[in-house]
């Protein structure tokens, strides 16, 4: 049934099934059920040129998609995710029709404090939802949040293994060209550590689909000055390989 609104993107609907639906498409089955989601393009190329990961499935299309393996570890696959939640998310519902139901995610965001220095990792506890996507998965709310029980699987491992990390919740924006300072500084104090454009929707497709997700973002650009520092977030090569290598070992904490 529909919840009613004057805005359409508050109207509910909670009907779970669709018109397109992948869980209905008898997709074939990944080999394995865990899976990581990273944003580091020349991670992956340094993978593939390595001869460290093989193909695991390619989804054709418009927007193809390549989902490779670790050959030291064939139960652990990977694959480069796109940018917002519809592209991301959406991937991600497909990716759990075909049986990935642990997934780890990987990137880099702005920060929302120019004391949260470059590399920082946040372990996401959860979302504010300033997108689309989520509200027609899961019911209209402020905040999002992953599993307790794998943010806490998380960050113990972290502690463990004395990686230094912090926890909190991101800010999921679809206009990257709109994060006016009076926004940031009302996320900011809401509690938001770090901008980004995926985290809302990867939650809420975990929710909706049953399945584990964790994330763990780094500190990259800073967004909280009158101007933009990129802080040449996407350059740090040694921090975003050491990243993916810790996810590899995080899925299978699950």
């Amino acid at each position: 049934m529909i919840t009613k609104s004057n805005y359409p993107v508050l109207e509910f609907d909670d009907d779970k099934d669709a018109v397109v639906n992948p869980f209905k498409w008898n997709l074939e089955k990944f080999s394995t059920d865990k899976l990581i989601i990273t944003f580091f393009p020349e991670v992956m190329k340094d993978l593939l040129e390595n001869n460290e990961i093989e193909l695991e499935r390619h989804f054709g299309g418009e927007n193809p998609v390549d989902i490779y393996r670790f050959k030291n570890q064939p139960d652990v696959m990977i694959t480069l995710g796109y940018v917002g939640c519809p592209a991301c998310a959406g991937n991600l519902e497909v990716f759990a029709a075909c049986g990935a139901t642990k997934v780890m995610f990987c990137g880099g965001g702005g920060v929302l404090d120019k004391n949260i220095k470059v590399g920082t990792l946040l372990v996401v506890e959860g979302a504010i939802r300033d997108e689309g996507f989520t509200y027609k998965y899961i019911e209209p709310s402020r905040y999002i949040y992953t599993d307790k029980e794998i943010v806490n699987k998380i960050s113990g491992y972290l502690e463990e293994h004395k990686i230094p990390c912090m926890k909190g919740i991101t800010w999921t924006t679809d206009t990257m060209f709109r994060e006016t300072k009076a926004l940031v500084e009302q996320r900011k104090a809401e509690g938001a550590k770090i901008v980004e454009m995926e985290q809302a929707g990867c939650i809420a497709i975990a929710q909706y689909r049953s399945f584990d997700y964790g994330a763990i973002i780094y500190g990259g650009d800073d967004v909280s000055q009158e101007e933009w520092d990129t802080r040449s977030w996407d350059k740090r090569k040694g921090i975003r390989y050491n990243l993916v290598m810790l996810c590899k070992e995080l899925v299978k904490e699950f």
